[in-house]
Parts: C-alpha cells; structure tokens; sequence
C-alpha cells in the first residue's frame, strides 16, 4: 500500500536529459530564463520575490520533468544569471539561494528520477532537502562572516534569519504545492514523450 502511495507507475517523465543533444541545452535555457524573467516581472508589480519565489517554480520543474542533472544547472544558474541582469538576489544572500535552489532542483530529480517518487512526494522532499541546505548555508556563512543577511536585512542568528525566509515565503510554498504537481501532470498528458 505504501509503495503505491509513494512509488510513480512507469511515466513519461522525467524526461532525462543527458546533455547530448542541443535540446537539452535549450530546454536548461528556457527554464533558466523563465526563472529570471518571472522574478523580475514579480518586481515590476512589487510582488515581492521572498514572499511568492517565482524562481523557485522553475528549479522545482526542472527537476521534476528532467531529472538531477536539469535541476541542478536550472538551479544554479538561475540565481547567477538573475543577479547578472537585474541586480537581485542581492549579493548579501546570492550564496544562501545558490546553495538552497541547487538542492531544490537536484533532489527534485534524484527523487523522480532515481527513486520513482510521485511528484508531490519527490516535490516535498526537495523543499525540505532545500531548507536545510539553506539553513546550513547560513550556518556557514555565520560561522566565517560573523552575519547573517534574510530578505528583509542583517540578522544576528541564523536560525532566526532561516525562519524569517521560511514566515515570509509561505505564500510562494503554497502555490508550488498547488500549481507544480498541476503543470507536471499536465506536461505529462500533453506531451506523451514527443519532447524528447
């Protein structure tokens, strides 16, 4: 019972990539583009990007629909390419996101990929997998800093600075528990394969 639960049926996806091919490579360039222009599209309405983090979405998918090695590159790239065109995240905590949206978008794919999970299983995983290594992040850079930057300024504890992020985000937690598990089903139904 437990298996069905938590174990996917044979599935379309993820679709694998491998990076063989130029079609990985672009659709890595489309979700990390994605990933930049939504945030900055978020700031031009001033939605606030820590509350809704849209780029987490595209980190998340890219793991879930193509695996580790997707999830991984949309991850850390996305942050990079972000801060190159529009300035955010800020410097101050460029590293923490780095190191929290590379968790998403790897454990996301190792958890679909590897070990077969349901989306919303694999989807869990990797928040969690990713605020610990956010917080762990923190815990670093406190430790060879002696601060901590959060979304809303310097923080004197790590801990505090982890929860704030986590009090602040919660309504951009729940649209990715409402909307990522929709958009992966249906890419699933109305690709059947034919990406790749």
């Amino acid at each position: 019972m437990i298996n069905g639960i938590a174990i996917a049926k044979p599935q379309t996806f993820p679709a694998v990539l491998m990076y063989t091919d130029i079609r990985s490579y672009v659709f890595t360039f489309v979700l990390v583009a994605l990933a930049v222009f939504t945030p900055w599209a978020f700031h031009q309405f001033h939605l606030a990007g820590p509350t809704f983090l849209p780029m987490h979405i595209f980190v998340l998918a890219a793991g879930l629909l193509f695996g580790w090695r997707a999830g991984l590159l949309v991850g850390l790239f996305a942050p990079l390419a972000s801060y190159a065109v529009s300035g955010v995240p800020v410097l101050a905590i460029l590293p923490q996101i780095l190191v929290e949206l590379a968790v998403y978008g790897l454990v996301a794919g190792i958890l679909r990929e590897e070990l077969n999970l349901r989306v919303i299983w694999a989807l869990l995983g990797a928040m969690v997998a990713g605020r610990l290594a956010l917080l762990l992040s923190v815990l670093v850079i406190h430790v060879v800093v002696g601060r901590v930057f959060s979304p809303i300024g310097l923080e004197a504890n790590p801990f505090l600075a982890v929860w704030v992020v986590m009090r602040q985000g919660w309504p951009g937690i729940a649209i990715q528990l409402a909307s990522i598990p929709v958009l992966i089903w249906l890419a699933t139904k109305t690709s059947s394969g034919r990406w790749l």
